[in-house]
């Protein structure tokens, strides 16, 4: 799965092979079918989770939604059985695993599609048949927020589509494009909560800085502290009120009088939300195999954030102060970060994605620092549009960037890493991982001589 050799074919072998190893340990420890088979068990009709006991008197349902959802559905049923009355589950495209009674829908990320909608029509077709003895159990994970959609009003979807690639091309923070996306929408920000009659059981992946469970694929099962004001403000602050669809716009406006509905504000008692798996928890498992390998480590953040190429230099800073001066840190170290930064499109670009340009941009910092090493990759295996996971450079990266006739700063300004990183086999391919706990950042400084 892992395109391993290649990456290993040039450079800072050993501790690029060490960083690929962290990688696929923290992997590993968020695999959201393992998560799942962590946290619930079944005691004839009682379902027990955490600390927690429900005694089921009703019928079973399942409904999934995001890049994990096959996975967590699979240990759904094997957990369960015959208890599940029915279920559906919509995932990316590629994604889908095959499950035994639960419908699969596979649908567009990160743009919404047709295949989005007609998920969120069914998703409402199955909420209707949950009456209040009975159990949803709820399998949300990153992505789920373009998988599943129903938007509010007379909204459609090419004006959806054209809303959601505004807010990506703008810079907004994923927070800021999640509180928008609430506001257009009847599934989101509570939206199942407030269309489902029974208990909720919600088993949450999360792939947000912070696991603010409002936050993860929009917070369907969760109350929100947003408001149309607060979508309206993000609208006007990155300069795409005049430019997103009418109908948008007019549904806000309507918000701002009062004459839409707001998101759920208050959750119910029935409604139980469970963080199963997390970027924290993939950090902490990179962390602990390391000190298992006997290096030094340290944990920087799980709350990383920016543009992603100026992140990289203030991250490569940090590298050049530890290999040349020993601090903060004394080398050999290994460090991990994790967390979501962002790019922000101007005009005409090329191919890549966040960890991509985190990748090519971090090149410019550890040229020369030998036995040093950058790995950063979102962890559903997708980042950004393209077929890559992210980015591993070393010391010799840059040199080889040069060597091909890549232009970095060039590259970086046309937002073009992933056709620069090709040239030089430093992408990483890992194809659909079936989970999604955001992006990670692992470091090797080990001042190796090679």
């Amino acid at each position: 799965m892992l395109n391993k050799e290649q990456l290993l074919s040039y450079g800072d072998i050993e501790v690029k092979e060490l960083l690929l190893d962290l990688l696929l340990k923290g992997l590993e420890a968020v695999d959201p079918y393992k998560a799942v088979k962590r946290v619930i068990s079944r005691d004839n009709k009682s379902i027990k989770f955490v600390d927690k006991t429900l005694h089921v008197h009703g019928k079973i349902y399942v409904l999934g939604l995001g890049k994990a959802s096959c996975s967590m559905a699979k240990a759904i049923e094997e957990i369960l059985g015959d208890l599940i009355e029915d279920g559906l589950v919509v995932t990316k495209y590629g994604y889908s695993i095959p499950l035994e009674n639960i419908r699969i829908i596979e649908a567009g990320h990160p743009i919404p599609d047709n295949n989005s909608l007609k998920a969120g029509v069914e998703a409402f077709e199955l909420l209707k048949k949950v009456y209040e003895n009975d159990l949803l159990i709820v399998l949300i994970s990153g992505g789920g927020s373009a998988l599943l959609e129903y938007p509010a009003d007379n909204i459609s979807l090419d004006d959806l589509i054209k809303t959601n690639d505004l807010l990506i091309k703008s810079g907004a923070s994923i927070h800021e494009i999640n509180i928008v996306r609430k506001h257009i929408s009847r599934i989101k920000g509570g939206g199942i909560v407030k269309h489902c009659k029974g208990i909720i059981l919600s088993l949450i992946v999360s792939d947000v800085v912070g696991d603010r469970v409002e936050d993860i694929a929009s917070g369907p099962t969760s109350a929100d502290t947003s408001s149309f004001i607060d979508a309206y403000r993000i609208l006007k602050n990155y300069g795409l009120w005049n430019k997103v669809p009418m109908s948008i716009r007019k549904y806000i406006s309507k918000g701002l009088k009062g004459e839409a509905e707001e998101t759920l504000k208050e959750l119910p008692n029935r409604v139980y939300n469970v963080i199963i798996a997390s970027n924290e928890i993939a950090c902490k498992t990179i962390y602990e195999e390391a000190l298992r390998r006997g290096y030094r480590a340290y944990i920087l953040t799980t709350t990383l954030e920016g543009e992603a190429k100026d992140t990289a230099l203030a991250i490569g800073s940090i590298i050049q102060e530890i290999y040349r001066f020993n601090r903060p840190f004394n080398k050999p170290v290994i460090l991990i970060a994790g967390g979501e930064t962002t790019v922000t499109i101007h005009g005409e670009h090329g191919m890549g994605g966040p960890n991509q340009e985190f990748a090519l941009s971090t090149s410019r910092k550890i040229a020369g620092l030998h036995g040093t090493a950058v790995l950063a990759i979102d962890t559903d295996g997708t980042d950004g549009p393209t077929d890559a996971a992210g980015g591993l450079v070393d010391s010799y990266s840059l040199n080889k960037l040069l060597n091909a006739g890549i232009d970095v700063e060039e590259a970086l300004h046309r937002h073009d890493a992933y056709n620069a990183l090709k040239k030089i086999n430093s992408l990483v391919i890992t194809g659909p991982t079936m989970t999604n706990v955001n992006s990670l950042y692992i470091i090797g400084i080990l001042g190796l001589s090679t």
